[in-house]
Parts: structure tokens; C-alpha cells; sequence
């Protein structure tokens, strides 16, 4: 019997998915592609200082909801392809390249540098989509499920690039109706006349990946905290006006740190684990993170501030952004919880109303003492977790079913 003839290479012969049983360890590629949000959130929150108002904000809300969207996909993709094959690396640093050259022109994305912003954006989604399709074309399901996610950012493009053309408001509001049919889509599992959505046993997560890769953003928002900090110390002012300063930013941060990772943090492994449906994760992780990490975002605004001013009267928009900052982060935390226990602790809405109930007196305050404020208000939060936990069992995970 003459010998058969040899097969391709194993990494040809398949497609570059997940091997079910393969380790999925988050690799260090990933965590160098992360370096590039780095950048960009930074970028947000001095556009937020820079553009003072809800002007700024909402403009400072689509450039980091378009931001994370790419973080997201992204994890997602290698969540379902194997990180370690040669042409999924090759994915991962075009979206990097093209995410470092969106980042770019965040600070003129509604200025001159628009179509940069947008055509980057749309370039990432849409390339994406045309380099998996035919790599995973003997996978006829998951090329069906790529073929949907490419057609929903094919739609959603039109409005990406007609604001690019766009000015001032016409200019926000089609990228507010972009960002809003991407995260419809991904919401619905992106149904398409013909083929429908995205079967359910085509959306499981990893715990360990998925979870490890939010762990990890949540963490470099924190560096863009860390790194205000560190850039924004003032040298106008007394030096005890800017230690105290300084003391409750640093302060402000690691209580963010320590409400985050308190019980939720640490057992979000777990709690997709144990769940009956772990794809329910996937459908909502990337909004409740969106929130803290835009909660982060603002509070770092918020320490560019007090940095630099930490005397004379809090104006209205100050008093937003040092104390809404927070008061997002909260929102999102509380939403998180749920996602990991099936309930809020009543620190979570207690405080945010005691943020809402200082609001009126910080206006009359020196925004460092308004600052102050806000850092008491989560340190009473980490102190309630703290007291409720103390001396009891370690709880178990309970998700939603």
C-alpha cells in the first residue's frame, strides 16, 4: 500500500480556536497589548479636565465607551482563538497598532482628527472580521458566528463615518447611535436575517481567562489614576496644601482598589465557574466594568483638579467630576455584585447617597476638602464590607441563574 501523502502542519490543518482542554492562562502577549489603554485612558480623563462640562463629558463618554469596546472584542477573541497560534498573534498587534494610532487622536477626535478616530475604529471591527472568516472557514459555525459580528460593525460603520464628516453635535450623536448598535448587537448575540444570533453553546467563557483579563483592566484604569498622581503634583501651592492633596488622591485610590477586589474581585473566577449559565457573564461584564472603569476614569479627572488647585471655592462642574467619579464607580461595583452574590450590600447605595447628600456643601468648600469628602465616604464603604465580613466564613459565589 503506498504511504499516504503527509498532512499539513498541525497548526494549518485546524483552525486557530480554543483546543477545549488547552490551559487558558492569559498570555503575555495580551498583557503587552494591554500597555496601549495605558495611554488612552489617560488621554480621556485630561480630555474630561481639558473640556470641563457636559459638553466634555459626553464627548469624554464616547471616546472611552469606543475605547473599551476594542479591549473588549478583543479579550473576547482571545477568549474563543488560540493566543498562541502565529496568525491570531498577528491579529492581536494590527488591533494594537490600530488602537495605539486611534489613541492618537483622542485629543482632536471631535476636532480636525475625527476620521482618524472613526476610520481606525471601523478599521480594527471590520479587519477583524475579514481576517477570521476565512481562517476559521472548516469551522462552519464559527465562521457563521464571525460572518454576524462582522455585518453588525458593517452597519454601524455608516454612522461611524458620516460623524467623522460631521461637526459639533451631528458629530456626537452619530457616534452615539454607532456605539449604540455595536453594544445592541453584542447584547442580542448579533442576529442576522438568515443565519439569526449567536447560538448560546457558541458564547461559553473561560472563568479563568475572562475573568483574569477584567481583573486586569480594572487595574490599569487604576494606573491612570496612579499616573495623574504622579504627573499632576502642583508646585504653585504651599507644600503642606499639596501633601494634603497628594495624601487624599493616593488615599482615594487604593480604597478603589480595596472595594473592588473585596469578595467580588477575588471570587469572579468562581462565580462564572459555578454558574448554571456562564455566558451570562459574557453578556454583562463588559458593561458593569464599563461603568467602574469610567468611574475610575472621572476620579482621576478629579485628582488633575485638586492637584492643581486645591484651594478657593469648588465650582458646579468640579463638584461633578470629583464627586460623580466615585459615585459611577459605586454603580458599577453594586452591579458587579449582583453578578457575583445575586445581591447589593447596602453600602453600595449608601454610598451613593451620602455622595448625593455632601454634594451641596462641597460647593463651598476648597476642592481639596471636597476631595476629602469623597475619600470618606468609600473609605466607610470598605469599612462597612470590611465589618460584615469579619469573623465569618468566606461566602461562596451564588450567580444569577
Amino acid at each position: 500500500m503506498p504511504n499516504a501523502a503527509p498532512g499539513p502542519p498541525p497548526d494549518r490543518a485546524h483552525p486557530p480556536v480554543r483546543d477545549p482542554e488547552s490551559p487558558r492562562r492569559v498570555t503575555l502577549l495580551e498583557l503587552f497589548f494591554d500597555l496601549v489603554y495605558v495611554v488612552a485612558l489617560t488621554l480621556v480623563s485630561r480630555g474630561l479636565v481639558h473640556h470641563i462640562g457636559w459638553e466634555g463629558a459626553l464627548r469624554s463618554l464616547i471616546i472611552l465607551m469606543a475605547v473599551w469596546w476594542t479591549w473588549a472584542i478583543t479579550t473576547l477573541v482571545t477568549d474563543m482563538y488560540d493566543p498562541e497560534r502565529p496568525e491570531i498573534k498577528m491579529l492581536i498587534t494590527a488591533v494594537m497598532f490600530g488602537v495605539l494610532l486611534m489613541t492618537t487622536a483622542i485629543p482632536e477626535a471631535f476636532d480636525r482628527r475625527g476620521l482618524v478616530f472613526a476610520g481606525t475604529y471601523v478599521a480594527i471591527h471590520l479587519g477583524r472580521g475579514l481576517f477570521l472568516i476565512p481562517a476559521v472557514r472548516r469551522h462552519r459555525q464559527t465562521q457563521k458566528r464571525a460572518a454576524r459580528i462582522f455585518i453588525w460593525f458593517a452597519v454601524s460603520a455608516v454612522p461611524w463615518l458620516a460623524g467623522a464628516f460631521a461637526h459639533d453635535d451631528a458629530r456626537e450623536a452619530l457616534w452615539a447611535l454607532a456605539l449604540g448598535i455595536d453594544y445592541l448587537g453584542f447584547r442580542l448575540a448579533y442576529p442576522v436575517p438568515g443565519l439569526g444570533a449567536v447560538p448560546d453553546a457558541q458564547r461559553n467563557v473561560t472563568a479563568e481567562h475572562l475573568s483574569e483579563r477584567y481583573q486586569q483592566f480594572f487595574i490599569i484604569a487604576l494606573g491612570d489614576a496612579i499616573l495623574t498622581i504622579g504627573t499632576m503634583f502642583s508646585v504653585n501651592h504651599s507644600e503642606m496644601e499639596n501633601i494634603g492633596a497628594f495624601t487624599v488622591a493616593f488615599a482615594t485610590t487604593l480604597l478603589l482598589w480595596r472595594i473592588y477586589v473585596h469578595k467580588s474581585g477575588q471570587l469572579l473566577p468562581e462565580a462564572i465557574a459555578r454558574s448554571r449559565q456562564p455566558n451570562r457573564f459574557l453578556l454583562t461584564a463588559p458593561y458593569t466594568h464599563l461603568l467602574m472603569v469610567a468611574g475610575v476614569v472621572t476620579t482621576a479627572a478629579g485628582f488633575d483638579l485638586v492637584l492643581h488647585e486645591p484651594t478657593g471655592r469648588t465650582p458646579p462642574a468640579w463638584a461633578a467630576v470629583i464627586l460623580g467619579g466615585p459615585a459611577l464607580f459605586l454603580a458599577g461595583r453594586a452591579c458587579f455584585e449582583y453578578e457575583v452574590f445575586s445581591r447589593v450590600s447596602l453600602s453600595r447605595p449608601g454610598g451613593l447617597l451620602a455622595l448625593l447628600t455632601i454634594a451641596p456643601a462641597v460647593l463651598f468648600v476648597a476642592p481639596v476638602w471636597a476631595a476629602l469628602g469623597a475619600m470618606l465616604v468609600l473609605a466607610g464603604v470598605a469599612l462597612a464590607d470590611h465589618r460584615r465580613s469579619r469573623g465569618r466564613p468566606p461566602e461562596d459565589p451564588a450567580p444569577p441563574h
